[in-house]
């Protein structure tokens, strides 16, 4: 059911529509190299083909997951040829280009300079922090939003109709409410809700007259068992991820790399651990062992710099780390336990003592009196309060006896204590 013609095409209005930007450059031919980021099932694919075809340029699919700089050169051979031979443009498709790393994306720099190639990227993720700079230099970057309900009801009665490439020839009966609650099972993603469809027809068996009630109850059963015959992935990621952050709390550093491993070998993407990493020394181990989050930033950056497969000891080497750390997630819980507070409590004004006073008028109403300045005091201890009148002598901090965290707790305490002695807790 993907669209053969751009007045097919569903959705994207913003960018499409009369008028826009995108509809604009096909009327005057003036195609450029683009990147399209939007979530799974929003129109990339389809969007930068049917491009192709309308400015009669030559297409060409690319995967950032099957293929390397090889690859990218037998491409950019062709397009010479192509454009000296017949001056036609050639429109190379990269699928998910943030898996690319820097030194590939680096490949395609100079052909796209040059006008060889016309460069249409697609990613599910930000391009800000997944694309080189160079490369968003030259590109326009353009943001699909997920399909609305009324794009997504459209395009399933084109299938239902269709007895060619959709389903007419099963003569299905859906009713409008039926249809709608698959639009809404399939959360703007148009290739969700045609498998949702899809599956749904071939559960329902067919009548004395061959057609095919579809009913509410087939379309739940069908949204079930999606999940297990498209989504099987999904689920093993969160399986597999669970596990992984569960040995590292676990302080488990033979798990942990085995669980890394089966990750990196199902095809994750490495980033994404990566960030699970930074996530969990802050969270896990904290200040109990302050280096973990560094460590952990040090192998984002250092997978950024290599790429695959060279990349992914720097993760390895956090995961040991991060297992083998002491683990306290006692500024996790203080952060949630403050942000209570302030999702609960009123807005309390900052205490006097506390504020700036940069002009006469805000030191006449007595903002700043009475601030002591804690490097002029003995130990650079001072007693004064910090927190709101209604939240005096909260404490959200508790450190553990683990690692660093055991000498933060030695001097909080007596921090503390000496603060009550005086009053300003």
């Amino acid at each position: 059911m993907r669209p053969r013609t751009l007045e097919e095409f569903l959705g994207q209005e913003h960018l499409w529509g009369p008028g826009k930007i995108l509809r604009q450059g096909v009327e005057s031919g003036d195609l450029h190299s683009m990147i399209l980021w939007g979530p799974p099932g929003s129109g990339k694919t389809t969007l930068a083909l049917l491009l192709a075809r309308a400015g009669g340029a030559h297409f060409v699919a690319f995967s950032a997951v099957l293929s390397g700089v090889k690859e990218i050169r037998q491409v950019i051979a062709d397009a010479e040829v192509l454009r000296e031979r017949r001056g036609a443009r050639t429109i190379l498709f990269v699928d998910e280009i943030h898996r690319f790393n820097k030194a590939q994306q680096d490949a395609f720099l100079p052909h796209v300079e040059k006008g060889t190639i016309l460069l249409i990227g697609a990613t599910t993720e930000n391009p800000s922090f997944e694309v080189i700079g160079a490369l968003l230099s030259r590109c326009r970057v353009y943001v699909l939003k997920p399909l609305g309900e009324a794009d997504l009801l459209v395009l399933l009665d084109r299938a239902l109709r269709d007895p060619e490439r959709g389903l007419g020839a099963f003569k299905p009966e859906v009713t409008p409410e039926t249809l709608r609650l698959i639009a809404r099972s399939a959360n703007g993603d148009a290739r969700s809700a045609l498998n949702i469809l899809e599956l749904a027809v071939m559960l329902t068996p067919p009548g004395g007259d061959g057609g095919r009630r579809v009913t509410e109850t087939a379309i739940r059963e069908a949204v079930q068992k999606k999940a297990l015959l498209y989504d099987k992935a999904g689920e093993e990621h969160y399986n597999l991820i669970s596990a992984l952050h569960k040995s590292l709390r676990d302080s488990d550093p033979d798990a942990s790399l085995y669980w890394l491993a089966r990750m990196l070998e199902s095809g994750e993407d490495p980033l994404y651990l990566a960030r699970r990493l930074v996530r969990f020394a802050s969270e896990d181990v904290g200040n109990a062992d302050p280096l973990a989050l560094q460590l952990a930033l040090a192998a984002k950056d250092a997978y950024h710099f290599l790429g695959s497969p060279e990349g992914e000891l720097a993760l390895a080497q956090a995961a040991v780390y991060l297992a083998c750390a002491p683990k306290s997630n006692a500024v996790y819980l203080a952060f949630g336990l403050a942000q209570k507070d302030v999702h609960d409590k009123p807005a309390e004004p900052v205490p006097l003592h506390l504020r700036n006073a940069p002009t006469e008028l805000m030191a006449g109403l007595g903002y700043g009196e009475g601030y002591r300045y804690a490097h002029d005091a003995p130990e650079a201890l001072v007693d004064q309060t910090h927190l709101p009148d209604a939240l005096k002598g909260r404490t959200y901090y508790r450190p553990t006896d683990r690692g660093l965290e055991a000498e933060i707790a030695q001097r909080l305490t007596r921090w503390r204590h000496w603060q009550q002695s005086r009053g300003a807790r």
